[in-house]
């Protein structure tokens, strides 16, 4: 019933910039947090960032804090990535994430915390 849609994925050339959007569709949704991570050839899937919708508090992996920008829309339970600085190291697909356990930081950075998964959207930055 309820899928995370994502799109704005593509290739970029490093110092480029992507904006990535999901929204939930399907029916009834809420979230309380909803979020980004990634995974690359080879490697474990990663946080990225997060929101928590009740007050706007972010959260955002060291790798891409101050490059990187999420936000949100509560009402519309749709959330955005910005990208900005993008270097090769950023090529991964993307999985939007929500959850619905609360408004709360525990488990923030963990996949186990998130109810619903997006498909992923490739993301490649060309050197």
């Amino acid at each position: 019933q309820v899928q995370l849609v994502e799109s704005g994925g593509g290739l970029v050339q490093a110092g480029g910039s992507l904006r990535l959007s999901c929204a939930a569709s399907g029916g009834t949704f809420s979230s309380d947090v909803m979020g980004w991570f990634r995974q690359a050839p080879g490697k474990e899937r990663e946080f990225v960032a997060a929101i928590v919708f009740s007050d706007g508090s972010t959260y955002y992996a060291g790798s891409v804090k101050g490059r990187f920008t999420i936000s949100g829309d509560n009402a519309k339970n749709t959330v955005y990535l910005q990208m900005n600085s993008l270097k090769p190291e950023d090529t991964a697909v993307y999985y939007c994430v929500a959850d619905r356990s609360g408004p709360t930081t525990r488990m923030i950075t963990r996949t186990s915390r998130y109810d619903y998964w997006g498909q992923g959207t490739q993301v490649t930055i060309s050197s």
